[in-house]
């Protein structure tokens, strides 16, 4: 089994990180207390978009088993597009099933947002697996839906790709072990990763080229990608966390509000573990667990511990819009993309407005779901 750290995986990735330090070692310090005292003197007002759970089905002939039934299909991706794209131009709600919904941008023009946020499982097998090394058919239909682009078949705004466990769990056939994820984090760098040479569609302001995770500003607003969640370290990835620690240290020690986004949640399907007498994950087992663990968690926590994360948005879970709260933590889930859902965010410096809603037609129309808002000073 070739491993993630060694052969020619590794050569490109420290050729790359070579690359970038050209231009960025020496100034990184100043540059980073530069933008530091910058963006805590910026003012807040960035609307966004995240989806999750994209599950792009197409092979080289067909749909991967069991997509047409659970209805993984391209027609229900170019739903979710229509739905995203057209919400430029529609108002934030004032009421869901007649309940006033207290946003404070309630009744205002929605605009459009600064970007899109993919929250993992972009794809429904490993990029869409093929016997030889070649482009998967999945990640090839994800990148021709949502990556930003014109009309009506593609998002219209700048995307932030995530990983999740269906991105990452699927081994390739030997000796190539590792291709399916190895292309999928190539597609990460590819898109986020500044390099001397090289200028990514979607520049990450902070970029690990270990583990992938990236993190960006929008004015002082602070937002990280960490992928299935930042202490990864299943199939030979390298944990995410002491980057993490680093990126908040460097960019959100001034207490400004920071935005995290991964695959796993702390709902009982995210949480489960193996379940000896019945022989099956669920929320009362106590064997191992199935997704991350409650050390994982209590890692990730610490870390995050000191800093203001207003909210962090997950995926994983399919049918069931959430939102809800772990300890100090918000979180937040909308449905599948495939099954129509996303989550619309306004964040200001006053105040942080959400709303999950789902795809009502092929059209663009939308039903708004669920509401939430808090203030932040």
């Amino acid at each position: 089994m070739m491993d993630l750290k060694t052969s020619a995986w590794a050569t490109r990735r420290q050729v790359l990180a070579g690359m970038a330090s050209l231009g960025a070692v020496g100034g990184l310090g100043r540059k980073a207390r530069a933008q530091q005292a910058t963006v805590a003197a910026a003012p807040i007002d960035a609307t966004f978009l995240f989806v999750c759970d994209v599950h792009a089905c197409r092979m080289a002939s067909g749909l991967s088993p069991n997509c047409q039934q659970e209805g993984k299909t391209d027609a229900a991706l170019l739903r979710n597009i229509a739905a995203l794209n057209g919400l430029g131009d529609k108002d934030w709600p004032t009421e869901i099933g007649g309940v006033a919904t207290a946003l404070r941008s309630a009744g205002k023009r929605i605009g459009t947002p600064l970007g899109l946020v993919v929250g993992g499982d972009m794809t429904d097998d490993g990029g869409g697996q093929v016997t030889q090394p070649s482009e998967g058919t999945q990640l090839l239909q994800f990148s021709q839906r949502y990556q930003q682009g014109m009309g009506p078949d593609r998002v219209h705004v700048p995307v932030y790709a995530g990983l999740g466990n269906h991105d990452l769990d699927q081994n390739g056939p030997p000796p190539h072990v590792d291709w399916y994820r190895r292309e999928l984090r190539d597609y990460i760098e590819v898109n986020h990763r500044p390099g001397v040479f090289f200028k990514p569609a979607v520049p990450a302001t902070n970029y690990d080229a270990d583990s992938d995770c990236y993190s960006w500003d929008w004015g002082g607003l602070h937002l990280v990608q960490t992928h299935r969640f930042a202490g990864d370290i299943g199939h030979g990835a390298v944990s995410g966390l002491p980057w993490l620690k680093q990126d908040l240290a460097t960019y959100a020690g001034d207490g400004r509000p920071v935005v995290l986004f991964q695959h796993y949640g702390w709902d009982t399907f995210s949480i489960e573990n193996w379940d000896p007498a019945k022989k099956t994950f669920d929320d009362e087992g106590s064997g191992a667990p199935h997704w991350w663990s409650e050390a994982d968690r209590e890692a990730l926590v610490d870390t995050l511990s000191g800093y203001n994360v207003v909210g962090i948005f997950h995926g994983h879970q399919h049918e069931t819009p959430m939102i809800y709260r772990r300890g100090k933590l918000d979180l937040f889930k909308p449905k599948a993309a495939y099954m129509g859902g996303f989550a619309l965010v306004r964040i200001t410096n006053e105040a942080m407005d959400v709303v999950l809603g789902e795809a009502a037609d092929d059209k663009g129309g939308v039903t708004f779901t669920t509401a939430f808002s808090k203030p932040l000073t």
